[in-house]
């Protein structure tokens, strides 16, 4: 779930820059940092994250320069200077004031000339600026989708590569099963076998009690579950669903079956091979918390 991008373009004298990271998280958890001016595009940005991804920690930073002024209209308020002139007309004619009125005069006069933004009224460069900053993100997140899957494409190398050795293993710990039993079931009989004619009682009845004793230490259930385990991890990492959350819960089941069998399991040997396969299990759970 670990990624960087960062994706920068320029419009209408508008840069905008967009970066984005994430790391590892066990849900969705989007973070938004822009300048307050663009403030209201963060719903937007929060939209275009879920989107894209589901899990992990994702922060997106923006940011916004002007680089060139913006095109400006200069807007004369005809009316404003018609009354000024009336107004200058009658002053004149009463000899009050002399001469014409001129431009460096209209400058003057408040109100007059208004210096404003081309187009402003109408899409305006505000709304320009928000579609150049989502343009960005959805950029910057595309380039952080295609990090991660390279990463996911060497993780599944990693986990599929452990799962066949944990496969292994658990075939190993099948063998070692049926030998320890048989090895139990020799044991007790001929310790049975070897008490005096006074203790030995019912044949019968001991020869069930080894069945049942020897019967304890069985883990073929443990066995078949673990292999369907393996089985429904490979068709989850098969598909294009995000499945981190369920490959986790997955990984969880096989550690307490693999528990399960080592409690129950007869033979020093076996118990090497399960402290093997805790160990890789360990790896694995520990790589899916990079999956999403």
């Amino acid at each position: 779930m670990t990624g960087f991008a960062s994706v920068s373009r320029e419009l209408d004298g508008d840069r905008a820059s967009v970066t984005v990271k994430s790391v590892n998280h066990r849900f969705l958890d989007a973070v938004v940092k822009t300048p307050s001016a663009v403030a209201a595009i963060e719903g937007p940005l929060r939209a275009l994250v879920s989107e894209r991804l589901t899990r992990g920690r994702v922060e997106v930073s923006v940011a916004f320069e002007t680089v060139a002024p913006p095109p400006r209209d200069a807007v004369l308020d005809v009316a404003l200077l018609e009354r000024v002139s009336q107004a200058l007309d009658s002053a004149r004619s009463r000899g009050l004031v002399k001469g014409d009125l001129t431009a460096s005069d209209v400058l003057r006069i408040p109100g007059a000339l208004d210096i404003r933004p081309k187009g402003f009224g109408a899409a305006g460069p505000a709304e320009s600026l928000t579609r150049l900053l989502l343009a960005c993100a959805g950029d910057a997140l595309d380039a952080l989708v295609a990090m991660r899957a390279t990463e996911g494409r060497f993780l599944a190398a990693d986990i599929d590569a452990r799962l066949t050795t944990i496969g292994g293993m658990v075939d190993r710990l099948e063998e070692a099963a049926r030998d320890g039993q048989a090895h139990l079931q020799t044991k007790l009989r001929d310790r049975l076998a070897s008490l005096p004619p006074d203790l030995a009682g019912d044949q019968a009845a001991l020869a069930q009690e080894v069945v049942r004793f020897v019967a304890r230490s069985d883990v073929d259930e443990e066995l078949v579950r673990m292999r369907g385990h393996l089985e429904h991890w490979r068709e989850l990492a098969a598909t294009p669903e995000p499945c981190g959350r369920k490959l986790d819960f997955l990984a969880q089941e096989m550690h307490r079956e693999i528990n399960t069998i080592g409690s129950k399991i007869e033979g020093a040997g076996a118990t090497a091979v399960v402290i093997a396969a805790k160990a890789e299990l360990e790896r694995v759970r520990e790589q899916v918390q990079n999956v999403e």
